[in-house]
């Protein structure tokens, strides 16, 4: 996508309008079009922090999304900017910027929260913005975080009171990254340095639980441990002075802080470079078609009064692809039997050959484009349509033979009718001239090319209609005896018979035939599912595996916390002890 073409300015994505979200038609047709994998990164945060300037500077525009210049809001609802990515190629970088949290004049929470809950459920990269350092006000600011669950459910099961366990957000959770405005604190620890993460991992500490107050201050703290185990942080000095900051737009990069400036280019640079593609459960590459999907699911689920849920979001995803896979499949079989066959074939075993290895390729297309197929009935729907191409092109096929075998008997028999009619073979001797030319033009009817699989069939019916004439020019011709007459009738009988025979046979072969394509292509779908089966097996124990070793770095994390807590508790209860034991010695000494 070239963002100058199509996209020079953003849109909306999300309306926020009397405090109702709907999706902007407009946007959800720029997604539509998008095929390309998406690095989604959205960015939350209150209102007039600076949010949608960092978001131009990830766009490489000066303006773009709206940075305002009071203390009102400027930005509704979620905006949305795709740009093509400035490092990756053949990927596509979407902006979210979203309306400022905590606007007095919406005098709603609700609002925010679903804004929040929103750009988390579509990003693949969360960047929360707050001015100044990490305190307890920050976190009390960042409470919406502690209502996700309330908020997010992850798998349909779930009951709605029941409290889903931190692994299962994990899987599909974005990445965070934690921004901190007009920083003015030295970043130092115990009188030594620290790097930015250092500083948020500190922020993120817990305290050991003696009291309500003590829970209310690890709540925030341990729900932005559990649900992003990949967290950074970057902090940024004021860009320039406060009377200039309503001309931020307009200002050149030689016009600010210098600190500013390189602050801003090592946070795009993090962006571009660690952002991850959005990926659905299962390792599922989200493109523009997808991400339209999800927020038309997130947003009626949101509207009729029901929890987004991101296992029933990809069900919903998955119904409408595996459906354009199975047209795609069946589109891609229509095409390649349309080049490769030229009706009639010669042999059935030609066609069915044929049919096999176009469903084969039919069958990876489908698995190409789908997923999550629920008791596979999507890929048996496709081997229900395709074995109805089969029976249709076999049907063709006789068709195309009987058509072509017909035409060719009337050209070349229809001299011998017209002799018949005229009584040429009415007269001594005419029985064997007649036999004679019924050889000759059954030998070149048998040599004409491509008459497919009807050939004996129809020329068999062509000489059964013959019968009763060939019966009356055998008895008319004078010339040969009772004998030699009845010799002749048993030896048409014999033919006959034999031609029967021979009929039989071939129907039987090609029934046989049929029943083994069937069975052909039963194992063939059985062995690509196979494959799929396994493949998605072992994404989804490598998720789990993730999910599970996360967890218990968190775990163990939380262990060697509370072992220091207590080990420093420790230590002060010893040294309290000895200076007790020092003030008595002392006073004993006196």
């Amino acid at each position: 996508m070239d963002s100058e073409t199509h996209m020079p300015d953003p849109v909306c994505l999300i309306e926020n309008t009397n405090g109702k979200l709907v999706a902007n038609p407009e946007a959800l047709k720029i997604l539509s079009a998008i095929t390309q994998p998406l690095v989604v990164v959205a960015i939350v945060g209150l209102y007039r922090t600076g949010k949608s300037y960092l978001m131009n500077k990830l766009a490489g525009k000066r303006k773009g999304f709206s940075l305002g210049s009071t203390v009102q809001s400027h930005t509704k609802g979620i905006w949305m900017w795709c740009v093509p990515h400035p490092e990756t190629a053949d990927h596509t970088l979407v902006l979210l910027d979203t309306e400022g949290l905590g606007d007095v004049e919406k005098g709603d929470n609700q609002n925010d929260s679903w804004i929040f809950a929103l750009a988390i459920l579509l990003s693949s990269t969360f960047v929360y913005n707050s001015m100044g350092t990490i305190n307890q006000q920050a976190m009390d600011q960042l409470h919406y975080v502690t209502e996700l669950t309330d908020r997010i459910r992850a798998n349909s099961s779930s009951d709605a009171n029941e409290v889903e366990d931190s692994a299962d957000f994990v899987s599909f959770f974005p990445d965070f990254v934690w921004t901190l405005r007009d920083f003015s604190l030295n970043l130092e620890a115990n009188g030594q340095p620290i790097t930015a993460d250092e500083y948020l991992e500190n922020s993120l500490k817990l305290k050991k639980v003696t009291s309500q107050k003590d829970t209310n201050f690890n709540l925030p703290r341990l729900c932005i441990r559990k649900f992003f185990p990949e967290k950074k942080c970057f902090i940024f000095d004021r860009p320039t002075h406060r009377k200039k900051l309503d001309q931020l737009e307009t200002l050149h990069d030689n016009e600010l802080e210098s600190e500013f400036v390189q602050q801003a280019t090592d946070f795009c640079s993090y962006i571009f470079n660690n952002s991850k593609v959005k990926t659905l459960p299962g390792d599922i590459k989200v493109n523009g078609p997808r991400l339209e999907k999800l927020v038309l699911t997130y947003i009626n689920a949101i509207g009729s009064g029901d929890l987004p849920c991101m296992e029933n979001a990809v069900l919903a995803l998955a119904q409408i692809e595996n459906s354009a896979a199975v047209k795609k499949a069946i589109a891609h079989y229509d095409q390649e039997m349309a080049q490769k066959v030229q009706l009639p074939t010669e042999t059935l075993q030609e066609l069915l050959d044929l049919h096999r290895a176009t469903e084969k390729e039919a069958i990876e297309v489908f698995i190409k484009n789908s997923f999550k197929d629920v008791d596979h009935l999507f890929q048996k729907e496709l081997a229900t349509e395709l074995e109805k191409k089969q029976e249709d092109f076999c049907k063709q096929n006789m068709k195309a033979s009987s058509d072509r075998c017909s035409a060719l008997l009337k050209d070349i028999f229809d001299p011998l009718e017209e002799n018949i009619k005229q009584g040429i073979y009415s007269k001594p001797g005419g029985y064997h001239l007649f036999i004679q030319k019924m050889q000759e033009l059954k030998k070149k009817y048998l040599q004409e090319p491509r008459k497919g699989i009807q050939s004996e069939e129809i020329l068999q019916a062509y000489l059964e209609s013959k019968e009763a004439v060939t019966e009356t020019i055998l008895q008319t011709d004078q010339t040969l005896t009772e004998k030699e007459k009845e010799i002749e009738e048993q030896r048409m009988k014999a033919e006959s018979a034999e031609a029967a025979k021979k009929m039989l046979e071939e129907m039987q072969i090609k029934d046989q035939q049929i029943m083994e394509q069937k069975e052909k292509s039963y194992q063939e779908h059985v062995k690509q599912l196979t494959e799929k089966m396994e493949k998605d097996r072992a994404q989804l124990m490598a998720e789990q595996e993730r999910a599970l070793t996360l967890k218990l770095q968190e775990q163990t994390q939380l262990l060697k916390e509370g072992f220091k807590q207590e080990s420093d508790q420790l230590r002060k209860e010893v040294e309290n002890l000895r200076n007790n034991m020092r003030r008595r010695k002392r006073c004993i000494l006196s």
